[in-house]
């Protein structure tokens, strides 16, 4: 079977972008998995299904590179762009995720994706847990740049703390100008991804607790991305991720 897939970026976080709306593609995770794998298929950190919904502008579908399912933020960044590119949806847009509906808005190539309010915040002895749709374990450091992200955040991920499902585990640094520096091991990616999205809106949340204002400017490996958010008791709410999604190349596979 041959498919058409688009390739995408957001600020390095990579993605496989298919027009699912005839709903043709095969319901088989190695085909996934071989779609994303660097050396095998095409690769990506992640592939996403853009389907119709009654309900909403468009459905996304998305799987890590490893075939399980999650919310991500910068995939969702991408998936708007895409959806507009197909003429699903104009400058707002509502849209069904694995997490539930999600509101964004689109200008040129920036996208603004809204996340669901935090409701509680849990402070660690070595960091801070935070869910933004996918769990995250924060942790703020000096030196980031240099830091073994790889070997640190698999320890933390796979650790009893967090067992059985794992999380993703967010190394952070403070910088000036209400900004901060972000690494993350991704769990079901396995690896560092250059930016995660509901990673680094964590992370911004979490650095409001060392007096932080929002907007919080956020630096990765792979861009540079714009947290937003207000103050609730007990947590955050109007959650906004904000970054762009660029569109790589196009092209046919066999599957």
């Amino acid at each position: 079977m041959e498919i058409r897939f688009h390739k995408y970026q957001g600020t390095g976080n990579d993605f496989i972008l298919i027009d699912d709306r005839k709903l043709q593609f095969p319901d088989d995770l190695t085909v996934i998995e071989t779609l994303c794998h660097r050396r095998f298929g095409i690769g990506a950190d992640g592939l996403i299904l853009i389907r119709k919904h009654p309900d909403y502008d468009f459905e996304m579908v998305y799987y890590n590179s490893d075939g399980t399912q999650s919310m991500c933020g910068n995939g969702s960044r991408c998936a708007v762009h895409f959806a507009k590119s197909l003429g699903m949806t104009g400058d707002k847009t509502t849209f069904l995720s694995t997490d539930g509906p999600h509101e964004a808005t689109i200008k040129g190539d920036i996208v603004s994706v809204q996340l669901y309010d935090v409701d509680s915040v849990e402070e660690l002895t070595d960091g801070v847990f935070i869910n933004t749709g996918s769990p995250h374990h924060i942790a703020f450091l000096e030196d980031v740049k240099n830091f073994p992200v790889v070997p640190e955040g698999k320890a933390i991920r796979y650790s009893e703390a967090y067992a059985p499902k794992g999380t993703n585990v967010n190394f952070v640094e403070l910088e000036d100008g209400n900004a901060i520096f972000v690494r993350t091991y991704e769990r079901g990616v396995e690896d560092e991804t250059l930016s995660c999205g509901t990673g680094v809106t964590a992370c911004s949340l979490a650095a409001s607790l060392k007096g932080y204002k929002s907007p919080v400017i956020v630096h990765t490996l792979g861009g540079t991305l714009e947290v937003s958010f207000a103050v609730k008791e007990g947590g955050f709410k109007d959650i906004f991720l904000k970054g762009p999604a660029t569109p790589v190349y196009s092209g046919l596979i066999d599957v």
